[in-house]
């Protein structure tokens, strides 16, 4: 007897979500309808935004880096929790324990003028970092 394709299909692609244990990636934000967890404001734009996800747990997203450090001074996040921040340059995904980041006097959704970049190269090459203060990684994510 055959198992029909369609059952082996099926049947791969459970296999392959169950066998996913690794730390969480950063989850696809929905431009002008997903809402910061702290401010609750629409999140318009990338290029300031941030996350934080479990494996088991809603994602918690961000329209500004200082909702983000807001939201990280008063939470308990899960002991299995990454934080996600976007290269203000580039867009892409970076876990914000690596990242780093600036105090411009850029406007921001929430006004806090905090930037973040994968590391050094991109702040530098990021025009709008130019002039603006590191800020210590501790001091956002606590």
């Amino acid at each position: 007897m055959r198992t029909p394709l369609p059952m082996l299909a099926t049947a791969a692609l459970l296999a392959a979500g169950c066998a996913g244990s690794g730390a969480p990636g950063p989850v696809a934000i929905d431009l002008g309808r997903d809402g910061c967890s702290h401010c609750r404001m629409a999140i318009v734009s990338t290029t300031t935004a941030a996350e934080i996800v479990a494996p088991g747990e809603e994602p918690h997203l961000f329209d500004d880096l200082g909702c983000l450090r807001d939201f990280v001074a008063t939470a308990s996040l899960a002991s299995d929790a990454v934080v996600f921040v976007a290269d203000h340059r580039t867009d892409a995904w970076t876990e914000a324990r690596h990242a780093v980041f600036t105090k411009t006097p850029l406007q921001t959704p929430m006004g806090s003028g905090l930037i973040a970049h994968a590391d050094a190269a991109s702040r530098d090459q990021d025009v709008a970092a130019g002039g603006g203060e590191p800020v210590p990684n501790g001091s956002i994510l606590r």
